[in-house]
Formats: C-alpha cells, structure tokens, sequence
C-alpha cells in the first residue's frame, strides 16, 4: 500500500486520475493535453501510477491506452476508511436521538 499512497501524494498524479475517472480509455497524448507539462514528465508520473496499480494500460493497435484501476483505492477505503465509519454513523445517530428527545 505504500506505492499506492505515494502514487496519490502528487497532485499531478491525481489529476491523471480524475481524467482518467472522467474518461477512461486515454492515450497519452489526450492525457498530456491540458497538463501544462512535457511528454516525458506525464509519462513519469503515469509509470508511478502503473507500479501502484492505479493506472492498466492496453495496447490497442499502435495507441497505447490508459484505463484507471479502482482496485487498490477500495482496498485502501477497506483498511482504513470503512472501519472508521461505524463509530462516526453511531454518534451521528446518538446525537439525533438526543435533539429528538430535547424536541419533545
């Protein structure tokens, strides 16, 4: 997991993300478009995403394509997220028993 949060640390990288998000599916010269940002430096930081498994890619003739790969962000959601959850839903619920009962 580690790769992972370090994948997700770099705004960059998280942009890609969302474009990915937004339209799977992309090459790198669609992704590159409204960076701000060499080739090269795009394709660092997508290399840093594959090594995380956040980002497949897909040979599709001479295109390669970039497709976004949830998988590591649930299991992420589902070690350190989820469990925390249940203890904040339960006090969300015991304080609105409690305005209810101070209602009546």
């Amino acid at each position: 997991m580690d790769v992972v949060f370090k994948a997700l640390s770099d705004p960059t990288r998280r942009a890609l993300l969302d474009r990915l998000y937004a339209r799977n599916g992309q090459t790198l010269s669609e992704l590159h478009e409204e960076l701000g940002m060499s080739r090269q430096a795009v394709t660092q930081h997508l290399s840093l995403l594959e090594t995380a498994n956040l980002v497949v890619t897909i040979w599709q003739g001479r295109e390669k394509l970039h497709y976004l790969n949830p998988a590591p962000l649930h299991d992420i959601y589902t070690r350190w997220i989820r469990k925390y959850e249940g203890a904040r839903l339960e006090a969300l619920g015991e304080l609105k028993r409690k305005l209810e009962q101070n209602k009546e």
